[in-house]
């Protein structure tokens, strides 16, 4: 599986990952700044930029911001 955002891409996490602050509806803006390899399940993995700081996420946690 290929990762679906490039590098400088911003999108939107729907969802939070492990230990992070949850958020509202609309998802937190990031700026994907890293691909990371696939998962043991092949889902390709990145790490995220936001204002709350820089993390992991998997490919189903994003969605390209608007």
């Amino acid at each position: 599986m290929s990762h679906k955002f490039k590098l400088g891409q911003r999108v939107r996490q729907s969802r939070g990952g492990f230990g992070s602050v949850k958020d509202d509806a609309s998802g937190l803006l990031c700026e994907i700044v890293r691909l990371m390899p696939e998962d043991r399940t092949g889902e390709p993995g990145y790490r995220i930029k936001s204002s709350a700081g820089e993390r992991a996420a998997t490919e189903s946690e994003l969605s390209l911001a608007g």
